[in-house]
């Protein structure tokens, strides 16, 4: 897999580039793409009196996705470590997610009117936005058993130690690649250029094409030696619930505080994540029309955001080695003010100001909490503890976090006007109500901050 320096093929590194992009790509389209072709389709003229509204249904897809993707990872993650074949799972659930994707591009109001029997438009519209939720879960699950369980295992199963910096950097840039092709292609259907449901035969098609190719790409490794094989009496479902043994939860207290801290993080993105692009395209665009969005003030805007995420991600990242847990202090600060910020205008450059401390915090908080994360469990015993990270988070965060958001939405009791119609959309409340829960983050860190704060006062004497 790698020559006796630890580096990667040419080949190799085009494999994984190659399925990394797809599994961006499914990750984009359940978190970001849905919310937004929902918006630009079925809700594009309002809920026409359905009792389920386009934040009620990006709310619904986000928590049962949430679910579904942490069920995967419990299932699947340890099927796949007894079976030791990860390219039958990561190639067959590409296939399977672009099938998925293909028929789910046929369905709108007009197919499900041509299916059902209904007295009322406004029981078109349900049926098709809980038919998307459906659909959703079919996405959620199956992204998460191949991309962030068989192929997340598989590229760690071939890493080295010469490797594993350069494959977090390319999952980070594509991550924003992907996010850019997205919105490119949104802001295309939005123009009328083409089909929103175009995107799901795009990919669709492109999913199936790379999941046949991983039959012969990806190469399967010589297998490390699993926690569950030293152990034969050890069964499948007492490996998937290790993480939630007391006498674990005891030995290992640290990890269990880190995580709940995670979570609460995860909780605070997950209020306004969901219904940010929807935010940014109907909300806070539209809030500014007839301003020049390439205007100097913008573009100095832009410029100064972009250098103070670059200088506080050098500076705080500096500081993480030599005092990890109060460096959590400024970078948990910044997403709280960057998000007050936030909650308090819908002016472009307001926007701006705010979302530059808030994705600082994030970006730091992200890579704080990974590192983290890692230096506590057990270094014999990693993958017995997906399980409960998957729970602390993504299965929590996702079902608190929307539902937050959409009360946040709710409780403002604000509409909004879009071609003509009364629309209920996401509003600036929700960032008000994520900072709230950003500043929980500090409870479980506590006596980590004790701690380093008592190291530092005897290092300062």
């Amino acid at each position: 897999m790698s020559n006796k320096n630890g580096q990667f093929s040419m080949l190799l590194w085009i494999t994984i580039l190659i399925f990394m992009f797809m599994g961006s790509i499914a990750g984009g389209i359940e978190s970001m793409f849905m919310g937004l072709y929902l918006n630009g389709t079925l809700f594009k003229d309002g809920s026409h009196g359905s009792p389920i509204t386009l934040t009620d249904t990006v709310n619904l897809i986000a928590s049962l996705s949430a679910v579904v993707s942490g069920v995967a990872a419990f299932v699947m993650g340890a099927a796949s470590e007894r079976t030791k074949n990860r390219k039958k799972f990561i190639s067959t659930g590409f296939i399977i997610w672009g099938i998925v994707a293909l028929i789910f591009s046929a369905i709108n109001e007009y197919s499900v009117i041509r299916l059902f029997t209904f007295e009322r438009y406004s029981q078109v519209v349900t049926a098709t936005a809980l038919i998307s939720v459906l659909f959703s879960l079919m996405f959620a699950f199956l992204r998460s058993t191949t991309s962030d369980t068989a192929f997340s295992s598989w590229v760690t199963d071939i890493s080295t130690p010469q490797t594993s910096a350069k494959i977090e950097t390319a999952f980070t840039v594509m991550g924003l690649l992907t996010t850019a092709i997205i919105t490119v292609l949104v802001s295309n259907a939005q123009a009328g250029k083409m089909e929103f449901s175009s995107v799901f035969v795009i990919f669709g098609v492109l999913a199936i094409i790379i999941g046949v190719l991983g039959f012969w790409l990806i190469e399967e490794p010589p297998l490390k030696t699993m926690v569950w094989e030293a152990d034969k009496e050890a069964s499948y479902w007492s490996d998937v619930f290790y993480g939630f043994k007391p006498s674990i939860v005891k030995e290992n207290v640290n990890l269990y505080l880190i995580l709940s801290s995670g979570c609460l993080f995860n909780c605070a993105f997950k209020v306004f994540y969901p219904y940010l692009f929807i935010y940014i395209g109907s909300v806070v665009i539209p809030a500014n029309e007839g301003v020049n969005l390439l205007s100097a003030e913008v573009i100095i805007a832009v410029i100064t955001a972009l250098i103070i995420v670059a200088v506080g991600v050098i500076l705080l990242m500096k500081l993480y080695p030599v005092n990890k847990a109060l460096s959590f202090i400024p970078s948990v600060a910044c997403l709280i003010i960057g998000l007050f910020v936030l909650s308090t205008t819908k002016n472009v450059v307001g926007f701006i100001v705010g979302f530059a401390p808030a994705l600082l915090g994030y970006i730091i908080i992200m890579i704080q909490f990974g590192a983290t994360v890692r230096d506590n469990i057990p270094k014999d015993k990693a993958g017995l503890f997906q399980g409960i990270r998957m729970i602390f988070l993504i299965f929590i965060p996702g079902v608190i976090g929307p539902t937050l958001g959409n009360i946040a939405t709710k409780n403002s009791d604000v509409t909004y006007m879009e071609n003509g119609v009364e629309k209920v959309l996401p509003t600036e409340t929700m960032f008000l109500y994520a900072a709230v829960v950003a500043i929980l983050i500090f409870i479980p860190m506590l006596p980590f901050l004790k701690k380093d704060m008592a190291k530092a006062k005897k290092e300062a004497k």
